[in-house]
């Protein structure tokens, strides 16, 4: 009788996956930095997803992050219990949805009854944006 496999703990994954992981995560952090400087880049989602990648594959990448003086404030402030995003980013990130989802709807080659979903879309994803407390400059 064959014994049963065990569920892999997230910090155990291994090969491609942990890559791609890795990966993502460094692409992630990449795109966060340029939204400090860029005012089109909202930088806290990119940080906060670079974050998840690393925590499901290399805790050692997880933790140095955390730790960053600079970066890992933007994750700490957000998971630290406040889940507040700067007015900003709000701004951006809302502002960025609906011009991509807008522009799906005008020239995406989508058949006609896919259309009405971008807008809806787009209104709920502001909706979640927007429910976050605003972070308030000390």
């Amino acid at each position: 009788m064959a014994t049963p496999r065990r569920p892999v703990p997230p910090f155990r994954l291994r090969g491609l996956l942990r890559s791609l992981l890795v990966a993502a995560g460094f692409a992630s952090i990449g795109l966060g930095v340029a939204g400090i400087f860029l005012p089109v880049l909202p930088t806290t989602p990119f940080l906060l997803l670079s974050a998840w990648c690393f925590a499901r594959s290399s805790p050692r990448l997880y933790r140095k992050l955390l730790q960053n003086r600079h970066l890992g404030l933007y994750i700490r402030r957000f998971r630290g219990g406040q889940r507040a995003l700067p007015l900003r980013v709000k701004v951006v990130s809302c502002l960025m949805v609906w011009i991509s989802l807008l522009g799906c709807t005008a020239f995406a080659p989508v058949p006609v009854w896919v259309r009405p979903v971008f807008p809806v879309l787009a209104v709920l994803i502001s909706r979640h944006i927007l429910s976050f407390a605003t972070l308030r400059r000390p």
